[in-house]
């Protein structure tokens, strides 16, 4: 029996299906290497948005401690693979990332608007999907580590959110946030074959 979790993100406008579930437990060591690359990519972003917007001291403030904390997660899921004997290697990433970015607008400053919200949508999935796979694992000591992350996903989402509300008008915030969340949640309603914290 699938357990369901008690956390929810209003961004999201779908939640996870039972059948994303259902694969990743069944795939717990492919779950954990594409988590490693998840958190590896967070912490690039992270420090992309600094070398973009230099001058915006708010977000570079913000964003240092984020890609601190992304790193510190990167080199937790690196141990938890090294005490399973998964080795690192490269994954193909599912197509949610790519078609998200898609949505970006390129000319500034929609372009700087749509990626902190499509980074804060990436936050928020990930903070529902950990809490799925704390509920859900079979592994105490694994489920307890993903319930302890969880929490820093839902601050990631809450400070890309704050974030947009600083540089853009509120009304415009909620508007384009509406319209991404749609799109987010389209994508992920076809289960990708592969195994992925975002599929």
């Amino acid at each position: 029996m699938l357990s369901s979790p008690l956390p929810v993100i209003n961004a999201l406008k779908q939640p996870t299906t039972s059948a994303w579930v259902e694969q990743s437990i069944s795939n717990l060591d492919v779950i954990l290497l594409d988590h490693s690359h998840c958190e590896r990519k967070a912490a690039g972003v992270a420090l992309n948005f600094m070398f973009r917007y230099p001058s915006l001291a708010k977000l570079v403030k913000e964003l240092t401690r984020i890609a601190k904390e992304e790193i510190e997660h990167f080199e937790l899921v690196n141990q938890w693979l090294e005490r399973k004997n998964i080795p690192l290697a490269p994954l193909s990433p599912p197509p949610y990332g790519a078609r998200l970015k898609a949505e970006v607008r390129r000319k500034e400053p929609e372009h700087f608007l749509d990626n902190l919200l499509v980074t804060g949508l990436i936050e928020a999935r990930s903070h529902e999907r950990l809490g799925l796979l704390a509920a859900n694992c079979p592994e105490p000591e694994l489920a307890k580590f993903y319930r302890d992350l969880m929490d820093s996903e839902a601050r990631h989402f809450g400070t890309y959110w704050i974030l947009a509300d600083t540089y853009f008008n509120r009304e415009e915030v909620i508007k384009r946030l509406d319209e991404l969340g749609t799109i987010e949640s389209e994508i992920l309603q076809t289960l990708h074959p592969n195994p992925r914290i975002h599929s």
